[in-house]
């Protein structure tokens, strides 16, 4: 009777050991297959008219944030903490392009973005472009962004709200959520950095 005990009680061990390395494995393709299909074609205007195309992401490493200049919170504190954490960085920083994109072509021009980045920063290129540019990108970047009208005949906008960092091959390396702390923020840039 003991010993079918022990063989139950190894039965089951290996099976939650099986299952573990499982998820695991599940984990580790899902994350592979996440990294293979962020990042692809894109073609916008930076804030000074030049013209930004995904080509222009290879050779650098780039950090990418989806918004729009009416936001009320999230975009405008999210850049101060770009700022932020790339002058932490000192020279470090110097070798990351960052780039915000507007999600509202209707109103965000070249000339309110330039404003607006400015603000923030002088290392932050704004990029806008025109509704089919921006849901090119959007495919790209597996970008969630759609128009929501309010009851006083404006709108906002709802967007993914993740900060994508990409490697000198353009391709993704990893994200920065809105709950990460700015010295977990700047570790993932330095990682960049120094590996991507």
């Amino acid at each position: 009777m003991r010993r079918r005990h022990l063989v139950q009680g190894i039965l089951a061990g290996l099976l939650v050991v099986a299952t573990v390395i499982g998820v695991m494995e599940l984990h580790r393709r899902q994350t592979e297959d996440v990294e293979a299909v962020i990042g692809g074609p894109f073609s916008m205007l930076a804030h000074d008219g030049a013209r930004v195309t995904h080509e222009d992401l290879t050779g650098r490493r780039s950090l990418l944030f989806f918004g729009f200049t009416y936001c009320p919170d999230i975009c405008p504190t999210t850049l101060l903490q770009v700022a932020a954490w790339l002058e932490a960085m000192e020279e470090k920083g110097d070798l990351i392009d960052a780039y915000f994109v507007t999600v509202d072509p209707e109103r965000d021009t070249v000339e309110r973005m330039a404003e607006y980045v400015t603000y923030f920063s002088d290392r932050i290129t704004g990029l806008v472009g025109t509704a089919d540019e921006l849901r090119q990108m959007a495919d790209s970047y597996r970008l969630y962004y759609a128009r929501i009208d309010l009851d006083d005949g404006s709108y906002t906008m709802d967007h993914t709200a993740a900060v994508y960092l990409m490697d000198a091959e353009g391709r993704f390396f990893d994200a920065i959520t809105m709950t990460a702390s700015f010295d977990e923020a700047v570790a993932k840039l330095t990682r960049l950095v120094e590996d991507g």
